[in-house]
């Protein structure tokens, strides 16, 4: 159970470098950060300003060069590989730009995969899948595959498959980028239906302004530093 007093996430004086042949690069620099329980988060900047790299950060893909890394309560910046990967599966949901669906695999069968690697029944799983894919209004393609598919009912299945698990929060990098207006507008509401109704902790990397506005607090971030944003600056 998490304490929603405190933040769900939480850096405190961060940094991450990547090395590129002999030269160091900073793409962060001492950056802190507090997101709570229930809050739905906008991540923006220009392209190479780091944004993704704290996505990967929270969600355990990657780890801080110094600082500290709190994750619902877990040093997650302290656990080895196996404990990590562990961590990730049952803490975190992912939302990619490109859906990272599995063309071979219906509906059903693509949001059931993260159950895969828990101790959930068979017949309990589809259960799982079948509920994810209702809350997202896609009961009725369960057993279509993503080629039978638009680009916005694909990014549902896979919104279905980050919230199956029922994960601390879910993280979102560009989940609007390579869909049409008309499905970028359902697909916000979706996550924003999610976030009210349902209580999502949802940190979300966009470079759209109309994107970013339907989150609850936006953050900006430039050369690494990271800021508190006003709207009307958009």
């Amino acid at each position: 159970m998490v304490d929603s007093s405190q933040p769900i996430v939480r850096l405190e004086s961060v940094s991450k470098s990547y090395r590129r042949g002999t030269q160091l690069i900073e793409v962060l620099r001492d950056i802190s950060l507090m997101l709570f329980e229930g809050e739905f988060v906008a991540l923006m900047g220009p392209s190479g300003s780091g944004k993704t790299t704290v996505l990967n950060l929270i969600a355990g893909i990657d780890r801080p060069d110094t600082g500290k890394l709190i994750v619902g309560g877990t040093d997650i910046a302290g656990l080895n590989e196996s404990q990590l990967s562990a961590w990730r599966a049952n803490h975190v949901g992912f939302i990619f730009q490109f859906y990272n669906l599995i063309p071979v695999l219906n509906a059903l069968e693509n949001v059931e995969l993260p159950l895969l690697l828990t101790s959930l029944s068979r017949a309990d799983r589809k259960d799982h899948a079948v509920a994810a894919l209702q809350a997202v209004g896609l009961a009725d393609r369960m057993d279509h595959y993503p080629g039978q598919l638009s680009g916005g009912q694909q990014q549902k299945v896979a919104i279905a498959r980050a919230i199956v698990t029922d994960p601390l929060i879910l993280v979102a990098d560009e989940p609007t980028g390579d869909l049409d207006k008309v499905s970028a507008h359902e697909i916000l509401g979706l996550l924003a239906r999610l976030n009210t109704d349902f209580q999502k902790t949802i940190l979300m990397v966009t470079h759209d302004p109309r994107a970013a506005n339907r989150a609850g607090r936006i953050l900006y971030l430039d050369k690494g530093v990271l800021a508190d944003s006003l709207r009307d600056e958009f």
